[in-house]
């Protein structure tokens, strides 16, 4: 009763390895799925969105607020398949918006470039140059992609549990050795474990429907308590806008109460109610 993730790069083996662990344990095997999924909220044709995952991150700029609107709903459309379960993701992201989950197993796979240019060479039918050059531009693009919108350089080994090198290891090996550790009582779901996802759950759904009005401010939540909160990047919240918010919140299924903070205002309450004289 747990979740795996999987980071990957092209031809890393690593779709082969999250299939067959998938198998084996009876588990729901997503990646592409989410993108389905997020593109029908995000109201883009899967293709384009599909298309800028590949791309450099400049591409959702083109989307009023597409960056904020791009991770809320991916992060929403995320937790609500982890909130089930039983799941194994090797898609973009996963390790990002589950670091402080407990009942997660957090796994990158890697491979030679010599390997994984073969490979390449194999599927494609090209050269041996072009073969490299798209894989270390597709490896690029991924690595600008973590650090532009989240932060975090898929590369740093510290953002895993477990690296594994396909190489010596062959993805059999690979597939044992993740399903044994998955086994441990540190990734069992648990009720702290759910009660984690349950309040990021609502932290990511609120986000996501606040995203169409306030797309940069800071969302927590915790037992149903809704905070939200300016970040430096969106000092400017009108009283229209904070009425706007309320409104949103309080029409969220889960939610019992929120607190709004709202920096260098002096008409401004540090925390409001908006379920008081209702």
């Amino acid at each position: 009763m747990s979740v795996i993730t999987i980071s990957r790069g092209s031809y890393s083996r690593g779709k082969e390895v999250a299939e067959k662990i998938a198998e084996k344990l009876g588990y729901k095997c997503i990646s592409r799925d989410l993108l389905i999924e997020a593109s029908e909220t995000f109201n883009i044709p899967e293709i384009k969105l599909v298309r800028a995952i590949h791309d450099a991150p400049s591409v959702l700029e083109r989307f009023t607020h597409g960056k904020e609107k791009y991770v809320s709903y991916i992060r929403k459309v995320l937790l609500e398949h982890v909130r089930r379960d039983n799941m194994v993701y090797h898609g973009l992201a996963g390790h990002y918006f589950l670091l402080n989950v407990p009942n997660v197993l957090k796994v990158r796979i890697i491979a030679d470039m010599e390997d994984r240019i073969r490979e390449e060479m194999k599927r494609e039918n090209i050269p041996y140059d072009k073969a490299r050059y798209l894989l270390r531009k597709d490896d690029d693009e991924r690595r600008k992609w973590g650090l532009k919108l989240y932060g975090i350089d898929t590369w740093d080994s510290s953002l895993y549990d477990m690296v594994l090198h396909i190489k010596d290891l062959t993805v059999d090996d690979a597939v044992d050795l993740i399903i044994h550790t998955v086994g441990k009582p540190a990734f069992q779901t648990t009720p702290r474990a759910r009660k984690i996802i349950d309040d990021l759950l609502l932290e990511a759904t609120v986000q996501a429907e606040l995203v169409k009005v306030a797309p940069r401010v800071n969302v927590t939540a915790h037992d149903g308590v809704v905070f939200v909160g300016e970040s430096q990047e969106a000092l400017t919240l009108s009283n229209n806008d904070l009425d706007e918010i309320r409104r949103i919140v309080k029409g969220i299924e889960g939610v019992r109460d929120i607190h709004i903070t709202v920096h260098n205002r002096k008409e401004a309450h540090d925390s409001i109610n908006p379920f008081h004289n209702l």
